[in-house]
């Protein structure tokens, strides 16, 4: 074992959540508050961290700092070992106190209803042995989250799978187009992306349909205007509604569309899809409860597309 191995394992929980704090606080007298502690003694304990891994991981001591590469790169690590400590004392209080194991589950919006019917039929969940915290929130903050350690298992939207993490792909979520039923090409069974040249889109302003379908009416419908771009869902279909843009989205967006001015059809000639998939990071999960909801949920959504 070398110098800084050694140090590595010297290093304590303390020494890590002053890390973490300092990181998220930006600011030596805030983050001392948050730790209970006075700001010499924050200041002291960066010291002793630093000396145990041979190298600088702020740029300076005053209240305000920026880190070095080095503790950033410490920072990843150190987030995800302090959160996976907190949550499992909060997993153990949770057994101890209502005899209820914990999962904490990240689900992308367009993604809730299949994961929450799934849910619904894992029979921990409907016996009241599994409480189940859900998040949603766009694919980018999920992996955030679950790099961090704050949840145990991510549904995403994916156009590459994320390094350092478990991936299994469950289903594709092909591109579609949303037009008002008036419309001309709502007469066919599918819209071949030529016929958008001289139509108007509005897309989601980031996100997997961002990054697939910007490339995507480049490339293969030549679409001679800019797209509008919104957040919102409802944003989106009130714009196809007025005769504003036509709209493109996953198919998975428009499951449970009940507007009869509205048509959806598929977009071909080349059909683009996003990949939606179950995340969650390599080894073994912080609790039984999240390995046995991870293969209830791939043997429920594996193996073809969900609509």
């Amino acid at each position: 074992m070398n110098d800084i191995e050694r140090g590595l394992r010297a290093i304590t929980l303390r020494h890590l959540r002053c890390l973490v704090t300092l990181a998220e606080e930006r600011h030596f007298g805030r983050a001392a508050e948050r730790l209970a502690i006075t700001q010499p003694a924050l200041s002291n304990a960066m010291r002793q961290m630093e000396r145990l891994v041979g190298t600088p991981l702020l740029a300076r001591e005053n209240p305000r700092f920026e880190l070095t590469p080095a503790g950033a790169e410490l920072l990843r690590r150190a987030q995800y070992l302090v959160h996976t400590v907190d949550l499992a004392l909060e997993d153990m209080a949770q057994i101890l106190v209502s005899g209820q194991a914990l999962l904490r589950l990240g689900v992308v919006p367009s993604a809730a209803g299949l994961v929450t019917e799934a849910l619904q039929a894992h029979r921990p969940v409907a016996s009241g042995e599994l409480k189940v915290d859900l998040l949603d929130l766009p694919s980018s903050a999920l992996l955030d989250e679950l790099r961090q350690g704050r949840i145990d298992l991510a549904v995403v939207a994916l156009t590459d799978p994320p390094a350092g993490l478990a991936v299994t792909e469950l289903f594709e979520d092909p591109l579609v187009l949303v037009l008002p039923r008036a419309h001309p090409l709502g007469e066919g069974a599918e819209v071949a992306w030529r016929q958008l040249r001289h139509e108007r889109l509005v897309l989601f302003a980031s996100g997997s349909v961002s990054e697939l379908a910007g490339p995507a009416s480049a490339q293969f419908a030549r679409i001679e205007r800019e797209p509008m771009r919104v957040q919102h869902s409802e944003t989106l279909y009130g714009c196809v509604r007025s005769g504003l843009a036509l709209g493109l989205m996953p198919r998975l967006y428009t499951t449970h569309l009940a507007d009869p001015t509205l048509v959806v059809r598929p977009l071909v000639r080349p059909a683009i899809e996003r990949r939606v998939a179950l995340l969650q990071r390599p080894g073994p999960q912080r609790s039984k409860a999240a390995e046995r909801f991870a293969q209830h949920l791939r043997e429920r959504l594996s193996g073809g597309r969900r609509g």
